[in-house]
Formats: structure tokens, sequence, C-alpha cells
């Protein structure tokens, strides 16, 4: 079977990366752009490294802030309407996967018209490249800054659903580590563990290639030896700096092998209960991850070696529960083995998330299929 493999065309990676951007888009010929962004990272001035890059060059700049942390379609069409107002010829997103899916949205709209819902129903419905789109990422974790996905909350029905397009991958992808500092512990934390739910579902995925299995299982090495350091020590570079390269090859992993019921199943809590993603995929990891090991065991086994496991003398169902248990081990090292009933999930509310989960386009390519009756268990083990 043959299979295409996306990401952007180019990527700069390290510390003060930034700083090679403003050069590279006036060579390009931008005018001006619109940034999306969150009113934080406008607050506590981190978006200055990106707007005294771009004055520097000469570039103008319009600055949508309203981005929440699950963005809604009501986003988009407020960051589309700015956008022609403000007359931009392209979009920077600068932040996590809120302002990077945010940003995706309203450049794919800006190009094909309609409405974001239009490109939900499928993948790769768009008829034509979304309006140039460059990510600047301050997380590591989402790796929506080069992936073919936009998560999108539909408040009216208390939904959230993935876009999966070949247009929405960004022309340039930015991960400049010196950006990721200051990032607060539970952030850190968080976006680390959606770092490795990315890299454990593409491994374990039915989409899953040489190529994908090369990246996920790297991620996961850097991700398991990096993720404690950088939650522990926000100012160790060396452990920022692995954190982005992993995250990012969990990215290349998933948006090409995809993923599977722990992102399913995540994304409704962040519809119906607008909970963090991260700590979500966090709670689940395990619970799914014991039910696809039933029939994925190498493949867990392969994960407990790369999560540093010794699994010498095992078989591959102990080697499978061993990795699991490091997952664990790590999740609660980082304070994200939390329950969900604790986040102010309810009973009544399982049976409408589990239906809905295994209608998300992420619970195709899961190993093992389930029953609605099956997911409600595992939000229940979760509870």
């Amino acid at each position: 079977m043959s299979t295409t493999f996306y990401m952007p065309p180019m990527s700069m990676m390290g510390p003060d990366a930034i700083k090679q951007l403003g050069s590279e888009l006036k060579a390009r010929n931008f005018n001006k752009a619109l940034i999306v962004t969150d009113k934080a990272l406008v607050d506590i001035k981190l978006v200055d490294r990106l707007t005294d890059e771009l004055s520097a060059h000469d570039i103008a700049f319009s600055i949508f802030d309203g981005v929440k942390p699950n963005p809604t379609e009501k986003n988009i069409e407020q960051g589309l309407k700015l956008l022609k107002v403000q007359d931009c010829d392209f979009v920077i997103s600068f932040g996590g996967g809120s302002s990077h899916d945010c940003a995706k949205g309203i450049a794919l709209v800006a190009a094909n018209g309609g409405h974001i819902r239009d490109f939900s129903k499928g993948v790769h419905l768009s008829a034509k490249p979304q309006l140039p789109l460059v990510t600047v990422n301050t997380t590591a974790g989402t790796a929506a800054e080069m992936t073919i996905f936009a998560i999108v909350t539909n408040e009216e029905d208390e939904t959230k659903y993935p876009i999966v397009d070949k247009n929405l991958t960004p022309i340039i992808a930015v991960n400049d580590s010196e950006l990721m500092v200051a990032m607060p512990k539970f952030l850190t934390a968080t976006t680390g563990m959606d770092a490795l739910t990315h890299a454990v579902e593409a491994y374990v995925s039915t989409a899953a290639t040489p190529i994908t299995d090369a990246t996920a299982i790297k991620a996961i090495e850097l991700i398991s030896m990096n993720l404690l350091r950088a939650v522990d020590n926000g100012e160790d570079r060396e452990a920022r700096d692995a954190m982005q390269y992993g995250e990012y090859l969990a990215g290349m992993a998933f948006s090409n092998a995809s993923l599977g019921y722990v992102h399913s199943m995540a994304h409704q809590l962040g519809g119906v209960y607008d909970l963090v993603h991260g700590l979500c995929n966090a709670i689940l990891l395990p619970y799914v991850s014991r039910f696809n090991a039933a029939v994925s065991s190498e493949r867990f086994a392969d994960i407990a070696k790369a999560m540093g496991v010794d699994t010498t003398g095992m078989d591959a169902a102990d080697a499978a529960e061993a990795g699991i248990v490091a997952i664990e081990t790590l999740s609660a090292s980082v304070a994200t083995d939390q329950k969900l009933a604790d986040l102010g999930v309810k009973q009544e509310r399982l049976e409408f998330m589990a239906i809905n989960a295994l209608n998300d386009a992420c619970s195709l390519t899961n190993p093992r299929k389930a029953s609605t009756e099956e997911i409600i268990n595992i939000f229940n083990q979760a509870m």
C-alpha cells in the first residue's frame, strides 16, 4: 500500500531560531501578518520576540489575541474578520497548540471560504492551500506547529472535532527552545505528556510505517529522559532542547500515522468540560494502552524499551505491562496522574462522550476496535 508523508517544507530549530525568521519572510515578499496568539503571551511580552523580529525586517502585523485554551469556531470567525479588515496576506501563530489550531482554521477558511466545520467530515477536503501560515511554537507538546491536524470546539453542541487536511501544513515551523524556558511547571508537564501520547498512539496505529515508527520511538526516548528534568528545572536548556525535538518527532509520527482512542476520548472531555487537553491525555493514556496491549503487546514491548525499561527475560505481554507502568510512573512524577472525577467529569455524560469519541476521526486508526460500552468502561477506569 502506498503512503504519503506530510511535514512543513522548512523547520527552524533550536535556541534563538526565531532570529532566522524575519529575513526568510522578507525574501518571500510578505507584507502584513495576522499574528494569532493568546492574551497571556502578549501580557508577559513573550510575543515581543516575534514582533521585534518582524519590525526589524519592515514587516507589518496585526495581533489577534483572543484564542481560548480550546479554540472555538467563534475564535476562528473573529480572527478571520480581523484578517480581512487589516488586509493581511499571511498568518503567523505564536504559542502552543491552541494558537496554531486557531490560526490553521483562519488560514484554511480565508483561502477556501465556507465554515471551518465544512472541512471536518472527512480528510483532505479543502480545494486550495490555506493562506500562507508560519508557526512559532512556545510549548513542547502538541506539535500543532507542523501537523496536518487542527482541533476545533463547537460550543453550541459541546463537541470538539479534528480537521485533517494536507493544506493545513505550515510553510515554516519555528521551534526556538529559548521561548520555552519560561513555561510553568504544569504547562511543561501537560504538554510533555501530550507529546508522549502522540508518539505512543502513532507507534501502535494501524497506519504506522517505518518512517513513523522511527520518529515515534525516538520521540519516546527523548521525552521519557527529559520531561521530568524540564518540569523540575525550566532553566535546564539541554532538557528544553531535547523536549523540543521530542515533541517535533512525535508530530512527524502522528501527523502521518494518526492517533487513537486516547485522543478521540480526550477531545470529548475538552468539548464538554473545557479541560486541559494534555492532562486528559495523560490521565487516559495508561487505560487505553492496557486496552490496546491485548492486540499490540509486541509494539508496547518496544515502547517499554524506549522508556528505558529492561525487558530482558520478559515475554511480550509482561514487557508491554512494564512499559505502561513506566508511563504511569512518569505521569506521577510530573503530577498529571489525576482522576477525571476530581476534574468535574460526571457519570451521566460518559455515554454521550463515548458515542462522540467513536465518531472522532482519531478512532479510525486505533489498533483495537471498541464498542460504546468499552469506551464508557475506559472512562470509568479513569474516574
